[in-house]
């Protein structure tokens, strides 16, 4: 095989191989002795077909996939030969002028990583802010479970319904007069304020008591998910069957007990140790944020043009998805591609730490291992029960897929592996700064 460099400007490179005739008619000449055992013509015993019938029967087929083994072996020895390490897929491109018989002229082009300077981990500096669950965060948080843990009672004889109370009702809908499935029911419990029913019907139902029966007219949303019921005006004629006004639970023996627990004092250490879980979180996040700042400001080489339009592409595509499920869907669009500039200094970024960070972690031999990406893969497939066969099914059939699920594992790792090496201070402060610390970066 020849190899001709056109190209070598930056991290871009081009080559034109030729691959001699001969070679690729030897590759045939191998392909047809492989097949041959298996190829059945009326006439001859199995296996005993001559090569010149196989040649003549299944030749152009033969011939085009000893053409594509060639040029992928002469584009990977190529990269061998040059060691050059592509940031992407190499683009090969056939000369049009080729046929069967004659030396085959294949273009070349790509773009190769950088050199990434190696990064000397131990000699950076890092500070970790750590905030201890004291008793006024546990007492927070055991304040906000008691308030989602509502204690119901029987509202008073002649007691109105009103926001924050608990209606249970008895209820028929009809659409035109027409009762539509789904739209009757018995003793459904209504927290009237919490905007889990469509606009209109728990507002419908606040000053009754018990015993009340009237009728609610309501609208279903546009976007309702039944496409028979969208935009659709309706009545509901309901019963209030009880009316229950809310209690504060107390934290004592006896709320802990309903939660499963033997007593208050293991609730507020469960309590006090899913807080420091959360607190802990978000000290690594400020401390990573804060490495990666660093490492930004430490390194200034030049970056593959191609991947930074992948992560450049990637962004803008995830932002215009979330602007389509916003009330003004084209002002959103429109102001996203008026910042498309800061967004593809982003994606540069983003590009430029990863390949620091690859190169900390070659380094250092980072591996993510079968196990821990099985682990995030099935962590992945309990965000959406019912289907995890389909999720887990899809990550073994696409690795592509499961090569993105392995990114932010290895990220993790050698962001672990600069923790550990690092010189770390500590500093204790409180929850408030730590969260205000959050918002001004």
């Amino acid at each position: 095989m020849k190899t001709v460099e056109t190209e070598n400007s930056g991290l871009k490179r081009a080559y034109t191989l030729t691959i001699a005739a001969k070679d690729i008619d030897a590759r045939l000449d191998q392909e047809i002795k492989r097949i041959a055992p298996t190829i059945k013509m009326p006439g001859f015993r199995p296996g005993k077909v001559p090569a010149n019938l196989i040649r003549k029967m299944h030749g152009e087929a033969l011939h085009q996939e000893a053409l594509q083994n060639a040029v992928q072996q002469g584009v990977q020895g190529l990269l061998e030969e040059q060691k050059i390490r592509p940031a992407m897929q190499p683009e090969v491109e056939l000369d049009e002028g080729y046929a069967p018989g004659k030396d085959a002229e294949v273009k070349v082009r790509l773009e190769t990583l950088p050199d990434v300077p190696k990064p000397k981990i131990d000699k950076l500096k890092l500070e970790r802010l750590t905030v201890e669950a004291d008793d006024k965060v546990v007492d927070a948080q055991l304040k906000q479970l008691a308030s989602s843990q509502k204690a119901w009672k029987a509202a008073p004889k002649g007691h109105q319904a009103a926001m924050g109370d608990l209606v249970v009702i008895d209820f028929a809908g009809k659409v035109k007069g027409v009762a539509f499935d789904g739209g009757t029911g018995e003793g459904m419990s209504v927290e009237l304020g919490s905007g889990s029913l469509i606009p209109g019907f728990e507002e419908g139902l606040v000053g009754v008591k018990i015993g009340d029966e009237k009728d609610i007219d309501v609208t279903f949303p546009a976007d309702y998910q039944a496409a028979n019921l969208k935009g659709k005006a309706a009545v509901f004629s309901i019963k209030a069957t009880e009316v229950k006004t809310a209690g504060e639970s107390k934290l004592d023996d006896d709320f802990a007990k309903t939660l499963g627990l033997q007593g208050i004092d293991q609730l507020k250490g469960l309590v006090r140790e899913q807080a420091q879980q959360e607190l802990n979180g978000l000290t690594r996040t400020h401390m990573k944020r804060r490495l990666l700042d660093q490492l930004a400001g430490d390194h200034d080489f030049e970056v593959p043009p191609s991947m930074v339009d992948a992560e450049f592409s990637n962004i803008m595509e995830q932002l215009k998805h979330e602007a389509s499920q916003d009330e003004d869907p084209a002002a959103s669009l429109k102001e996203i591609e008026g910042e498309a500039d800061d967004y593809r200094k982003i994606a540069e970024r983003r590009v430029r730490l990863g390949l620091v960070l690859a190169e900390i972690g070659r380094a250092n031999n980072v591996q993510v291992t079968d196990q821990e990406l099985n682990n995030a893969i099935m962590a992945e497939a309990r965000n959406y029960p019912g289907q995890e066969r389909q999720v887990l099914d899809f990550y073994r059939q696409n690795p592509n897929a499961a090569a993105q699920m392995r990114a932010p594992i290895y990220e993790e790792k050698v962001c672990d592996l600069i923790f550990d090496t690092a010189k770390v201070t500590d500093t204790p402060i409180t929850k408030e700064e730590l969260l205000k610390e959050d918002d001004d970066l």
